[in-house]
């Protein structure tokens, strides 16, 4: 055994000095402790022994403790406390009612299904800490196979073995323009009726399977897209629109809370799709608390509690997976 943690006294010596030092009464700490007399007072006087110090003064009227005694005393009442629920404690965590998650999310993720699921799981897992991160889906895979996270929300791409998903949300998207803009005034459009209009896009490294819909979408239109910003996190792009520099696209089911500067229309025909899921990796089985939270995503989205229009509930095998992202 190291040597730092070699003591000359055991366990039961703290639990019988505290007991004395309570009650000032070696009789009745006897009592209590439902030992006899003597063997309490051989017990504290090993532990004064090892200790190398007086902890009581002892007299035929009293028991008092003495400088070190009342130091111990200080000592010794939390930590037996903290002994006391380490049981419990860990009954908790096998159990997955305590313990901590890293859950990494994209913007889109936040801004429709997360918030519902975060509310349920904190109303009936209160004993687990989440830590929260936003970022794009590469670096959730990045990460997720590196076991740097529990699990992700993000976009799937293409299949990655040794990951699980479960599909949130699945929706074809509409265009977000300022609200000055000349198309806003149409109820719908084409994505054709874009090939004018500048785009605020995030980096293809981010998302590469969205991105390249969003190229394919205008090519089947015969445009070229003007791409004019890529910027990181999602919330930076529709801040720039709200500027007016330019367009970007969303889901439906982002656009219910926006602000007045900004107008979101649907688009008609072809138009890039996005996919949103839940990951984790596989095997082995999730440990207690993330399964947990795992109970509670799926339910939500098997409910539709998030209200998103089209979502889908079923898991796949071999995935594709707070600060905000794409």
């Amino acid at each position: 055994m190291p040597r730092e943690y070699q003591y000359n006294f055991e366990l039961r010596h703290l639990v019988y000095f505290r007991e004395v030092a309570r009650q000032l009464h070696f009789r009745k700490a006897a009592e209590t402790l439902a030992i006899a007399q003597p063997a309490l007072s051989r017990q504290i006087a090993q532990l004064e022994t090892a200790l190398a110090t007086p902890l009581f003064l002892r007299s035929r009227r009293r028991v008092e403790l003495t400088a070190a005694g009342r130091v111990l005393a200080e000592r010794v009442e939390p930590l037996l406390r903290t002994l006391a629920g380490v049981p419990a404690e860990l009954r908790a965590l096998a159990q997955g009612r305590s313990g901590q998650l890293r859950v990494a999310f994209t913007g889109l993720a936040m801004a429709t299904v997360l918030p519902g699921i975060l509310r349920e799981f904190h109303r009936r897992f209160p004993g687990i800490r989440l830590e929260l991160n936003e970022s794009p889906t590469s670096s959730q895979l990045a990460a997720l196979q590196a076991d740097e996270l529990a699990c992700g929300f993000f976009h799937p791409d293409a299949p990655t073995p040794g990951l699980h998903t479960r599909l949130l949300l699945r929706e074809k998207n509409g265009v977000l323009l300022p609200a000055d803009h000349p198309l806003a005034a149409r109820s719908a459009l084409y994505v054709r009726d874009l090939g004018a209009t500048p785009f605020v896009l995030f980096p293809r490294s981010h998302n590469p399977g969205f991105y390249d819909r969003v190229l394919a979408a205008f090519a089947r239109a015969n445009v070229t897209p003007r791409i004019v910003e890529e910027v990181w996190p999602r919330a930076n792009g529709i801040g720039l629109v709200r500027s007016g520099l330019g367009a970007t696209f969303m889901c439906p089911s982002e656009a219910r809370h926006l602000p007045p500067e900004v107008a979101f229309r649907p688009l008609k025909g072809p138009a890039p799709e996005s996919r949103l899921v839940v990951g984790w990796k596989q095997p082995p089985a999730p440990p207690p608390a993330l399964a947990a939270f795992l109970e509670v995503a799926a339910a939500h989205s098997a409910r539709g509690e998030s209200g998103v229009k089209g979502a889908k509930a079923r898991f796949a095998n071999g995935g594709i997976a707070c600060h905000q992202a794409v």
